[in-house]
């Protein structure tokens, strides 16, 4: 084979994988950014409105109030769930736990049961009849009770909690594939120089797995700022618009009121969010790679 041949011979085999990934991802998105960029209802004539769709997320309050939920979602989807990874994976990983494989496929199995299936349970949790009034009525803790899905200070911190106990699995299993990479010579050493178990956390530990971390936040963040079927099905946005998230924009302006020029603005939006924030983490974690 020519010199030639073999320089172009790695392009011949991405060529297709190149094809693929423009036709089913890259196209449709430019399609997207197209639309976003008219007045159309899905079937008759559209009329060119330029950027007064993305106009109307900065002007539009429920707009901004959907974007701003599924901000706060983050804190649930992926803060909480990384806050509590880390407390659990370095307490199983310090005392090595027996049975740690069968706890490992405990906590991650609300990451293979469908998002539907999920609130729909939860749903019938947070029930005025359910589970959870249930539980505070048992211990005394009458007061407490509420209408989790239809009070508007307590709607969007209940759904994402169903979050929280969703990924808190999935950063778990991840924070403790990384820790066992540390050999447990460093352990050993760090604790015949007296370094208590705080101290080994933050020395050891925490730098050792910053790879994992910024792949378990990357994951969340996507899962917390694409969230739709889970409000969709426990509050349908509400109450009012308590609970509207960008998704669930998109799903409401393009099937229901036929702005799909509308919808695909906060589609491109949302993408470009989601591109945005994952961009800052990564770099962030590169920059204080050891």
């Amino acid at each position: 084979m020519r010199r030639g041949q073999r320089r172009w011979l790695p392009y011949a085999y991405l060529g297709p994988a190149l094809l693929l990934f423009g036709g089913f991802l890259l196209y449709p998105l430019a399609r997207s950014v197209q639309y976003s960029l008219y007045s159309w209802d899905g079937l008759g004539a559209s009329t060119f409105v330029g950027l007064d769709n993305y106009v109307a997320l900065v002007q539009e309050e429920q707009l901004r109030d959907a974007f701003g939920h599924a901000l706060v979602l983050i804190g649930f989807f992926a803060v909480l769930p990384l806050a509590i990874g880390l407390l659990l994976a370095a307490v199983l990983n310090r005392g090595r736990v027996r049975g740690l494989g069968l706890f490992r496929t405990v906590v991650f199995l609300p990451q293979v049961i469908a998002m539907v299936v999920v609130a729909v349970a939860w749903r019938q949790i947070y029930a005025p009849e359910g589970t959870l009034n249930t539980v505070l009525r048992a211990v005394g803790l009458e007061q407490l009770t509420r209408s989790w899905l239809g009070d508007y200070t307590w709607t969007l911190p209940a759904v994402g909690m169903v979050g929280t106990w969703v990924q808190t699995g999935l950063v778990t299993v991840l924070l403790l594939a990384g820790m066992a990479r540390l050999p447990r010579e460093q352990y050993e050493a760090a604790r015949l120089d007296g370094a208590g178990a705080v101290r080994e956390f933050f020395s050891l530990t925490l730098p050792s797995i910053r790879a994992e971390i910024a792949v378990a936040l990357t994951l969340t963040i996507v899962a917390a700022l694409k969230t739709f079927d889970l409000v969709y099905v426990t509050t349908g946005g509400g109450p009012g618009t308590s609970t509207t998230v960008p998704a669930y924009e998109v799903f409401q302006r393009a099937f229901r009121e036929g702005a799909v020029g509308s919808a695909t603005a906060i589609a491109v939006t949302l993408t470009v969010l989601i591109f945005a924030i994952n961009l800052v983490v990564n770099r962030y974690v590169d920059r204080v790679e050891p």
